[in-house]
């Protein structure tokens, strides 16, 4: 039996020109204090108000507080080092938030809708210039917070995001009723806006829960990746094929592959460290968290391929 060559090569690199860790984690804080605390403002303004449509985004609101004070924590863990439970450490936990997260989000959205559209045939006048002024702070502050995920790449904030712009349109619309309402008597207004700037959001919010169920369930972050470093990696010299490729992310940013590659069965100890040096040269540019890459002499078996398989391919 030909002896076995197993070659290793281990790298860890992090992705270039996100921001640091710790600013995502301090923008979700700003999220939650500013969201939580327009919340309470917004159930006592929509009880002087007489507002239905300002108390429903009240709750709503207390739904998204919940949700960003989720995605901090779970910011927070995810930047623990790995141990022995986790070796590849804690930033799956913030794709866990973002599948939280969208799916309150969801849940809020048909509520605010299941509200909205009963209002449409039973409509009620509120306070028109109260709900003014209730619109003007709350597109000012949600509008900021919006501003401060902005700057964020995470998926969590992404979907984070989602839910203040919600909140900022839903603010919108409240400002146009409220101003329309001072000239005519048309109170479906209101829940007639909602349920657009709704379903909107609801749009957009299941085609991000879609992208992060796919990175949950461990499918490839980019289309065509996979044949893309298949081709890479078949390209070097020496190289035979290259199988059980396998690429997936932590936490949409942060990347792992791990790969099998076949050379030719006389390449020398040094031409297999060119090889292992070639592979590494030709993943920099993708910039993976963590790499594994298993090198095997032509005809070895594979111990990842069942045993009756590999006899039908090489007897």
């Amino acid at each position: 039996m030909a002896h076995s060559h197993h070659g290793h090569a281990h790298r860890h690199a992090h992705s270039h020109g996100h921001p640091p860790e710790g600013n995502s984690e301090q923008r979700i804080a700003w999220a939650f204090a500013l969201n939580a605390g327009f919340a309470v403002i917004e159930i006592i303004g929509g009880l002087l108000t007489n507002s239905t449509a300002i108390l429903a985004d009240a709750v709503h609101d207390l739904g998204d507080s919940l949700a960003i004070g989720l995605a901090w924590i779970l910011a927070r863990l995810a930047r623990r080092d790995p141990d022995t439970t986790y070796t590849y450490g804690y930033r799956r936990f913030s794709l866990l938030g973002a599948l939280i997260n969208s799916l309150i989000l969801i849940l809020g959205s048909i509520w605010v809708l299941s509200e909205a559209i009963p209002r449409l045939f039973h409509p009620e006048m509120p306070h028109a210039e109260g709900m003014i002024g209730l619109a003007l702070l709350g597109v000012a502050v949600n509008g900021y917070a919006a501003y401060k995920l902005s700057a964020g790449s995470t998926l969590n904030e992404r979907v984070l995001n989602w839910h203040l712009l919600e909140d900022v349109l839903g603010w919108v619309a409240v400002l146009i009723v409220s101003v329309a309402l001072l000239f005519v008597d048309w109170p479906w207004l209101d829940p007639a806006l909602s349920i657009v700037f709704t379903v909107f959001i609801l749009v957009n919010v299941v085609r991000t829960l879609r992208s992060t169920l796919q990175l949950f369930l461990q499918g490839t972050p980019e289309v065509g990746l996979s044949e893309r470093l298949r081709a890479d990696i078949c390209g070097i010299e020496s190289v035979e094929n290259v199988h059980h490729l396998h690429v997936w992310s932590l936490d949409g940013e942060h990347h792992v592959l791990t790969s099998h590659v076949e050379v030719h069965e006389d390449v020398s100890l040094d031409g297999l460290q060119r090889i292992k040096t070639d592979i590494e040269l030709r993943l920099a540019p993708y910039g993976f968290q963590h790499t594994t890459i298993e090198v095997e002499l032509k005809g070895e078996r594979c111990r990842d391929r069942p045993l009756d398989r590999h006899r039908e391919l090489y007897q």
